[in-house]
């Protein structure tokens, strides 16, 4: 389980890398931001794709002992989602090196 989960974030941020910069170089995400906040769908899928940043992050604030650490891991999901998030998980899967249990992952907290 623990390649499959390495093999999973990986992926998701091999390909959030990949489609950020692909988009970078199409349009500045500030003007593209100004155009399509117009579109219900789009502020939709910001809702959307927020609301589940923020659910990670529950699961941050969890793991995490330090305030501090927390607030720059909610910084750092907020403004970069997918691409924090998936390293987030695979710095989780190394912390633990030998000892990996997917309960282990999901629960056991960061000591001081």
């Amino acid at each position: 389980m623990k390649k499959n989960i390495i093999l999973f974030f990986s992926s998701v941020l091999l390909a959030m890398l990949v489609v950020t910069t692909w988009a970078s170089t199409y349009e500045n995400i500030i003007v593209a931001t100004q155009r399509l906040i117009e579109e219900p769908w789009m502020v939709a899928t910001l809702f959307d794709a927020y609301f589940g940043f923020l659910t990670f992050f529950l699961w941050v604030t969890f793991k995490e002992n330090s305030v501090f650490k927390k607030l720059l891991w909610f910084i750092a999901i907020m403004l970069l989602g997918n691409i924090t998030m998936a390293v987030y998980a695979l710095l989780e899967v190394r912390r633990l090196k030998g000892n990996f249990t997917v309960e282990r992952f999901l629960t056991d907290k960061k000591t001081a």
